[in-house]
């Protein structure tokens, strides 16, 4: 599928264009948006005057920085870490359950024990 424009538009128009200032109704819906701020007390600039700020004006940080040094007052602690549990017990297979591995469906290994039928059920293409 190839990629196409909307028609009418085309890519090769590459000049800008001039930008509209913004129209007496949209200067008066802004003004009314600030008033209605203000009175809410959520206008940007009551906003920065309530948030701290130097003696130069500069912004400062709403709260403190942890001290996330390290401590030396604390109880000296080794590196090594020993096991909690002991080795879990590993199955092993003996050789004695399985007859061998019969092809069902569709290249669909399964595994043949030696005291089912299930070398019957896969000569006939069924599931046990």
């Amino acid at each position: 599928m190839t990629m196409h424009l909307v028609r009418g538009m085309s890519s090769i128009n590459t000049k800008q264009r001039k930008a509209k200032g913004r129209t007496q109704a949209d200067r008066d819906a802004q003004a009314a948006h600030n008033k209605w701020l203000r009175e809410r007390g959520v206008h940007p600039s009551q906003l920065k005057a309530k948030l701290p700020h130097d003696a130069k004006g500069r912004r400062l940080g709403v709260g403190n920085m942890p001290d996330y040094t390290a401590r030396q007052e604390t109880v000296p602690t080794s590196d090594r870490i020993m096991s909690t549990q002991t080795r879990r017990h590993e199955n092993q297979y003996t050789g004695n359950e399985l007859a061998g591995i019969g092809t069902l469906h569709k290249s669909n290994m399964v595994p043949i024990r030696k005291d089912s039928n299930d070398a019957k059920e896969i000569a006939r293409m069924r599931r046990g």
